[in-house]
């Protein structure tokens, strides 16, 4: 074992979890044991809370200008770090190094959001009727929890916890069991870059842990990301304990193509998408629908697929398990009739042979009603739709229950603009693959994409991490009583 077991992060320290039910932590790359989780128990979950609790009296009450002083120096931190950081996260990951120094350059940003909070909740004063002023404020909602996926160890916890601790509250991070070495390393920095103890705490488990999040009186919201089918289990149990909710849940995001649009960079754009992160985030391509005749473009894509080589540009899917999962859609598509153009199966990497390598698979001829064509795959795999018509196209990503991003590939304006309107996906795309809005634009999905109202990140995440406060205050005695008293 590479590194130490994980521990939990609890008022400022790392601590051990008594128990010995354990989770092995192996790298995607080579098969390596890197670690063990311990599953956390509901005492350890009290413990974060009540850590949480105590350090939320004061830090709630500290001036946000003073708060994000600490996100300064995070940034920073994130900056010293980056190299550190990128390899942890590609040695757990799997991702190549690349992905990961452009994640942890996502985390940055992220951060420097944070940093422009107290521009943004500054609230409103009016004075509403002589010697009457109305005035808002935006007040912390206490403990608040974070539950993060295997995908983006560090980006996805940074989505929420510069924003959620720099408005005031207290978290709580559960990250994946897969990928918990990143999340320790960011705990280190944080406290380097100040923050007082007990503001942040890191609580290790599987799916025990996740539900005693959900039930725990002493939380106050829930952010959850991972899959539809968990999506919709963690809201309903955290909204059927009275708390706030966000849980962004899986994609089937749809490109489509149209004759017009430009070979060279569609390829490129299509080819990236669908194989970046080895396939492994909500916002990839994952069926293309090909309007009228496209061969020419179909054909770019696979000579820009076949340059994506496995552990060279194209890193590790997480696990045996999910390589197993992913050539199972591809070998049933294939049963089904579709056409394998370029074959990702039983891909191996020379030294790392018991890596979990699945190489970029073009398959043409999917009909809509496909499992390759509905189902989330999650893996460097596109399905080709093909159509004659715009509005058969549309018919199709409408037809798609999730609802993250849709894009179209066109260099015509008007129909980029009524494919946009018309496409049920929150985060829309023309000529880009992947649609990922940068701050201060928020991260959020529509229909079976996302739980819960409000987006994850940006400005809308505000409104997410607080509770707006009102107060009215009258300084002329002289007017008497009247309706306003």
């Amino acid at each position: 074992m590479k590194y130490n077991r994980v521990q939990n992060f609890i008022n400022g320290k790392f601590v051990e979890v008594p128990t010995s039910r354990v989770i092995p932590v192996v790298s995607p790359l080579d098969g390596n044991l890197l670690s063990e989780v311990p599953c956390s128990s509901a005492k350890e979950l009290d413990d974060a809370v009540r850590a949480a609790k105590m350090a939320f009296a004061t830090w709630s009450r500290t001036p946000i200008k003073e708060r994000v002083q600490v996100f300064f120096r995070y940034k920073y931190l994130l900056e010293k770090n980056i190299d550190e950081l990128a390899a942890l996260c590609t040695e757990e990951n799997g991702k190549t190094i690349g992905e990961s120094v452009a994640e942890i350059e996502k985390c940055i940003e992220l951060t420097e959001f944070a940093c422009s909070l107290p521009q943004l909740v500054g609230g409103e004063v009016l004075e509403v009727s002589r010697g009457v002023e109305c005035r808002t404020e935006h007040v912390p909602l206490g403990v608040v929890a974070s539950i993060v996926p295997f995908n983006f160890p560090a980006m996805v916890p940074n989505w929420t916890l510069p924003n959620a601790i720099a408005l005031g509250n207290c978290m709580i991070i559960k990250p994946s069991e897969k990928v918990p070495l990143c999340m320790q390393k960011l705990a280190v920095l944080l406290k380097e870059a100040g923050l007082p103890d007990g503001v942040l705490n890191i609580v290790n488990g599987d799916s025990e842990i996740v539900n005693a999040i959900c039930a725990h009186p002493g939380i106050e919201a829930v952010s959850f990301v991972g899959s539809t089918k968990v999506a919709k289990i963690v809201y309903q149990n955290a909204t059927h304990n009275y708390k706030r909710c966000l849980a962004l849940g899986g994609a089937k995001n749809h490109l489509m193509v149209l004759p017009d649009a430009r070979p060279d960079m569609t390829a490129q754009n299509v080819a990236a998408s669908m194989s970046g992160c080895a396939g492994q985030r909500c916002m990839a391509a994952s069926a293309m629908v090909a309007v009228g005749n496209t061969d020419h473009i179909i054909a770019k894509i696979c000579d820009e697929a076949r340059k994506i080589i496995p552990g060279k540009n194209l890193g590790a899917v997480i696990s045996q398990e999910a390589k197993v999962r992913i050539e199972g859609y591809i070998t049933q598509a294939e049963k089904q009739g579709a056409k394998i153009l370029v074959d990702g199966r039983n891909a191996t990497v020379v030294g790392k042979e018991k890596g979990s390598y699945v190489g970029p698979t073009v398959i043409d001829y999917v009909t809509p009603d496909m499992s390759v064509a509905t189902e989330e795959i999650f893996g460097p795999v596109i399905s080709i739709i093909r159509t004659d018509t715009v509005d058969e196209a549309l018919a199709i990503e409408n037809a798609n229950p999730y609802g993250n991003a849709a894009s179209v590939f066109t260099q015509n304006g008007g129909m980029a603009r009524y494919i946009a309107d018309k496409s049920s996906a929150g985060m829309i795309g023309v000529n880009v693959g992947v649609p990922v809005p940068r701050e201060p634009f928020s991260f959020g999905g529509w229909n079976d994409s996302k739980f819960g109202v409000g987006d994850i990140t940006g400005k809308s995440s505000i409104e997410f991490w607080t509770k707006l406060k009102k107060s009215t205050t009258k300084w002329n005695p002289e007017a008497g009583v009247n309706w306003m008293s």
